[in-house]
């Protein structure tokens, strides 16, 4: 499907956008067109030297901030497909600079809709995170009011052929930020932090994402947010598996923070279908039927009450597992 396409990633340059573009140009080396979309210049220099468009035609690099929707609007010219992975992350950035985040997540969400719907784009996936689910910090909130504005969206598009959807998951293993490389570089000191014994997280590895990316492009209707099933970890695991010598010192839950991230809440039980790999939230707004997505889709609707919680999940990661895992997936220049 892809090869014939032209595609925009937003925020090209991070974790996913990187592992999203390599695997488009391993699988699709035909690909029409694949433009990386991003404000760092440095990153879109150092990423061509890796992935270059002399060697990748239909490889482009284009400097651009989604907060500006007029250089938004230049860059979907001829685009088919939008993933938008553009955002704001960190939490505690988000807590002392509220508005920068909200300019980003929640404004410049809204810039990549109106573009879209002024151009040819035919799909659009934008990336969430389990804290959009029930959130506590100003991240969570920013990325809750973006997935309701590309759920929302579908509702305007009106004879247009364009479907937006959500993917939301969880901590994305080895990703800029995150627990384990922040683990891997301070186990040098003998010392881990531990913010709480309790604290627990959702885990997917980069490819997983980009996996489930690529089957959305492909069979998301437009208005859904899926949710993958994947295991969960505890913290004081992680820091066991990275260096069982060390010391696990806890140092208490930051701003924002929760002990266990949520994907979805009970109230969402109720338009929540089991579609086999993954869940869908499907919109409330009866664009289509239950019945006719489960029926398409092979799924089945949750109970009542249903709520998907990493401090609850049926799976969770030993501490053996997450060793190989991260012998695996993380790029630590050195060994476990």
């Amino acid at each position: 499907m892809l090869e014939s396409k032209s595609i925009l990633v937003t925020g090209g340059t991070g974790s996913f956008g990187k592992a999203f573009v390599k695997t488009v140009l391993k699988r699709y080396p035909g690909i029409r067109r694949l433009v990386v979309y991003s404000r760092d210049e440095l990153k879109q220099s150092e990423m061509c030297e890796e992935l270059s468009s002399i060697k990748h035609p239909g490889l482009r690099y284009f400097i651009g901030d989604i907060r500006d929707e007029a250089r938004l609007r230049r860059a979907l010219e001829g685009i088919d497909i939008v993933i938008h992975a553009a955002a704001l992350k960190q939490v505690p950035a988000a807590e002392y600079n509220p508005f920068e985040c909200i300019k980003t997540n929640v404004l410049g969400a809204q810039n990549l809709i109106e573009a879209c719907l002024d151009s040819s784009v035919q799909r659009v996936i934008a990336l969430s995170t389990d804290k959009a689910a029930a959130p506590i910090n100003l991240y969570g909130a920013t990325k809750l009011c973006s997935d309701k504005l590309f759920v929302a969206a579908n509702n305007i598009k009106g004879k247009r052929d364009i479907r937006f959807s959500v993917v939301r998951y969880g901590n994305v293993m080895g990703s800029r930020g995150s627990v384990i490389p922040f683990f891997l570089r301070r186990r040098r000191s003998g010392v881990l932090p531990i913010t709480d014994l309790r604290m627990t997280r959702f885990n997917i590895s980069l490819q997983d994402g980009v996996e489930m990316v690529l089957w959305s492009v492909e069979n998301a209707w437009g208005g859904e947010i899926l949710v993958p099933k994947i295991p969960s970890y505890r913290i004081v695991d992680v820091a066991t598996a990275i260096d069982p010598n060390c010391e696990q010192i806890v140092m208490g839950v930051r701003p924002g923070e929760k002990i266990h991230e949520e994907m979805i809440t009970t109230s969402d039980s109720f338009n929540t279908v089991d579609i086999g790999k993954y869940y869908s939230i499907l919109p409330s707004t009866g664009a289509y039927s239950i019945e006719d997505y489960c029926a398409a889709l092979k799924g089945t609707v949750v109970e009542p009450g249903f709520a998907y919680s990493s401090g609850t999940n049926s799976k969770f990661l030993s501490v053996e597992q997450l060793r190989l895992l991260i012998a695996e997936h993380v790029q630590a220049g050195e060994s476990l």
